[in-house]
């Protein structure tokens, strides 16, 4: 999944797409690069970023949606907690919901993909951008953000979303410590829900610069790492900047976790 941030404050790459034809050229530039989703969002959701209106996030992701998607036939995810951008997205051809909030914010993103068909991604986050670095104490991590995903499917399932349509997120950086961003990277196999992809997104986030000491411009092998590291614990789809440079790591990580899980116990 290639990011696409069509805003002028996202961490690592604001204001770089934020007009429309930049954006539209990205997405193309990233699906050539091997990004099978172009994830676009209008709204950053860094910590500590300003929530911004319907009409803001809408006229800056619609065009780009309408081309990318409507046009160009890309499969593109529209990363939003809103509804009713959301549904412009869907109605312009976006194909999957990105919801960070895991319907927590509106749950009628649920019913959208109910009647649309479309994808939902349900993350796990406490509070929102403004406040989930100061909700960082848990008792048992993996235990809460696993039962996190138990309730909400449950909640998108009896809205009519069927469990193939469902991919669930862990949330690495929303509202967790650098050391529970590693913790939750070694543990995905507790956290995964039998029959429901795991996504996880890693790219270019701070727990990759406390860890090597470099800054959000110079932490592409530290992507690559935690990607990888990712991937080979359970991690079905990985969200990055860079699809290029991940794509082929992907592939590679993917292709030896498969093969231990199909020959492992032969050899």
């Amino acid at each position: 999944m290639g990011i696409l941030n069509v805003t002028p404050d996202s961490f690592s790459d604001g204001g770089r797409y934020f007009e429309a034809k930049r954006a539209i050229e990205r997405a193309y530039q990233l699906a050539e690069e091997g990004a099978d989703i172009i994830d676009v969002g209008g709204e950053s959701s860094r910590p500590g970023a300003e929530a911004v209106s319907e009409e803001e996030e809408l006229r800056r992701v619609f065009p780009v949606i309408r081309e990318a998607a409507g046009k160009g036939g890309l499969c593109v995810s529209i990363d939003t907690v809103k509804y009713a951008v959301a549904a412009k997205a869907v109605e312009a051809g976006a194909a999957i919901v990105n919801d960070i909030s895991g319907l927590q914010n509106e749950s009628r993103l649920a019913d959208l993909a109910a009647e649309s068909g479309a994808g939902l991604i349900l993350m796990h986050m406490r509070g929102n951008p403004r406040t989930m670095q100061s909700l960082t104490e848990y008792c048992d991590l993996a235990g809460e953000i696993r039962s996190f995903f138990e309730r909400q499917v449950q909640e998108a399932q009896k809205a009519g979303v069927e469990s193939g349509q469902i991919v669930l997120d862990p949330g690495i950086g929303f509202g967790k410590t650098a050391q529970q961003n590693l913790s939750i990277l070694s543990r995905l196999e507790r956290i995964r829900l039998t029959g429901y992809p795991l996504l996880i997104g890693v790219s270019r986030k701070s727990f990759i610069g406390i860890t090597t000491g470099k800054e959000t411009e110079d932490r592409l092998m530290g992507t690559i790492g935690a990607a990888v590291a990712g991937i080979m614990n359970g991690a079905d789809i990985v969200r990055v900047h860079d699809a290029a440079a991940m794509r082929d790591a992907a592939a590679m990580a993917d292709a030896i976790r498969r093969e231990s899980l199909t020959n492992g116990e032969s050899q």
